[in-house]
């Protein structure tokens, strides 16, 4: 398809603050900004790995300008002093769940168990002595947080973006008046009070509420009542709305998060240790199952076929995709190097957004949920630019569905390492034409743009419940025409021939899918 409107300027203001006062609590579908950390120190200790390559810049093998170095990302947000081995502070820690050891090494715990940290250096799994049972081991650094901080409060949710407090607080089980407490995505320095409500027009939804914080170090929703601690905030509109859409009733349900890894070191794992336990789906190049490692732990396990890859290569590549941690994307927990190949990741229930929509609770989605999907799929591939990383292979098959419509992206990076005749000539039965963007297709040049490309083809799986795109035609942008209405909006901004006028990922987040399909309704 050629380039409809190459010059169209792209919007350079940042989204605007949306947290509500107490006048003001419409809920919008903007997606939020990511949870990761903006800044990543370099890495080291992983073999023949300094830095993330810029995949966007293809200059020819071996490039060596343009990277991003990357690495040592902590996943936790606890601060204080730690009693590390040489060092003198001393922070007591309290466990936010539970957890059960997985390997010799680890330790169990229960949920309010407070710990003595040990040493804190290792990234994200400490070593810990609990001051209940006397026993030592590592600890997933994201189970716990220092006592009496406000990360250790049950209705304390930290770096949760606004659409995902919606999704949270409007899950099966949560009765009006659930809330809870999370970081201003907009105000450095603020808190946002999100609570789920209804009436008889909107029925069940949710009102945001900023938490501004005095110079003196109060906090206030509204100035005729301040509080010194958000504890005593919590307090005070738990027993009276007092201007609030409702008093706060309880705490939102907490899902518990997965651990950084399987365990502390548990990297390259023996196959003897993985159980397959049922068969999920099968492809060209793998089958993938429902399994279990060392007998207690549910994961997922792609096994690739013999040939399929060279181990060296997906090694190589393996340490690279390890290091990229976002809630948006399938978490890489391990790999069996040796043929046949077996790559171990988190498990989501729901399968893949393809069979989702097709076959399950997916045929049953309104708009409004259609587009928080392609929101969060627009979330992780602008964490996965700021990488200089590319997918490649972006579409529903590849995105995986958790509970409460979660969507996270799988299989990123992988498409580049296939040996297969058929793949590699881009033409053959094996090879995602109808996905791929016309300077991919036909020179094999792919860039983050390239992924937009395909991010355009995703959205019209998402809005026909994942009907095979133009069915009756092999190459999709000479086809682009044929667009129904109310996607076309949508489709010239991602799917355009010229590559410089495709939106980049950063400003898909800011304009958000929301905007995109409202606009193209509009037409």
């Amino acid at each position: 398809m050629g380039c409809v409107q190459c010059k169209d300027k792209e919007a350079a203001k940042l989204t605007e603050d949306r947290d509500t006062s107490l006048s003001q609590s419409g809920v919008g579908y903007r997606y939020g900004v990511d949870p990761t950390p903006q800044h990543y120190p370099t890495f080291s200790g992983v073999t023949g790995v300094s830095a993330i390559p810029n995949y966007n810049n293809f200059h020819g093998a071996g490039v060596t300008q343009g990277v991003t170095v990357f690495g040592g990302v902590t996943t936790s947000t606890q601060q204080g002093t730690l009693r590390t081995r040489g060092g003198t502070g001393v922070t007591l820690f309290v466990a936010l769940y539970d957890y059960e050891a997985r390997t010799e090494d680890d330790l169990s715990f229960r949920k309010g168990e407070k710990f003595q940290i040990i040493n804190s250096t290792e990234g994200d799994w400490w070593d810990a002595r609990s001051l209940t049972t006397g026993g030592t081991g590592y600890i997933p650094s994201n189970y716990v947080a220092p006592v009496d901080s406000i990360q250790a409060e049950d209705w304390y949710f930290g770096k949760l973006g606004r659409k995902d407090a919606e999704r949270q607080l409007l899950s099966t089980g949560n009765p009006r008046g659930t809330y809870l407490i999370r970081e201003s995505e907009t105000t450095k320095g603020a808190f946002s009070l999100s609570i789920r409500d209804w009436d008889d027009v909107k029925g069940d939804h949710v009102k945001h509420y900023k938490i501004r914080k005095l110079d003196s170090g109060g906090y206030y929703i509204t100035t005729r009542a301040q509080f010194e601690t958000l504890q005593q905030l919590v307090q005070h509109y738990t027993e009276s709305a007092d201007g609030l859409c409702f008093n706060l009733t309880g705490v939102c349900m907490v899902y518990i998060p997965d651990t950084v890894g399987l365990s502390h070191d548990s990297w390259e794992i023996a196959r003897e240790s993985l159980t397959l336990d049922r068969k999920l789906g099968a492809g060209c190049f793998a089958d993938v199952w429902c399994g279990t490692w060392n007998g207690n732990t549910k994961v997922a396990v792609k096994t690739l076929k013999p040939g399929t890859m060279s181990p060296e290569s997906f090694l190589e590549e393996a340490q690279i995709m390890k290091k990229l941690r976002h809630d948006k994307l399938v978490q890489l927990y391990a790999v069996v190097s040796e043929e046949p190949i077996y790559i171990v990741t988190e498990y989501m229930g729901k399968g893949s957004l393809l069979d989702f929509l097709k076959d399950g609770e997916g045929r049953a989605l309104k708009l409004p949920n259609l587009v928080d999907m392609a929101a969060q799929v627009a979330a992780g591939m602008a964490y996965i630019e700021r990488m200089n990383y590319i997918h490649r292979d972006l579409r529903s098959a590849n995105i995986l569905v958790g509970d409460s419509l979660v969507c996270k992206i799988a299989d990123f990076g992988l498409a580049r390492l296939i040996e297969d005749n058929e793949y590699t000539a881009r033409q053959g039965a094996k090879f995602p034409i109808k996905w791929t963007a016309p300077e991919a297709a036909l020179y094999g040049k792919f860039t983050i743009k390239s992924d937009v490309w395909s991010f355009g083809i995703l959205l019209t799986e998402l809005v026909t419940k994942g009907r095979v795109p133009y069915p009756d035609q092999l190459w999709n942008f000479f086809m682009c025409y044929m667009c129904s209405s109310s996607i076309s909006y949508m489709l010239t901004a991602v799917c355009c021939g010229c590559i410089g006028s495709r939106k980049s990922w950063y400003l898909l987040c800011c304009s958000s899918g929301a905007d995109l399909f409202h606009q193209g309704q509009k037409h």
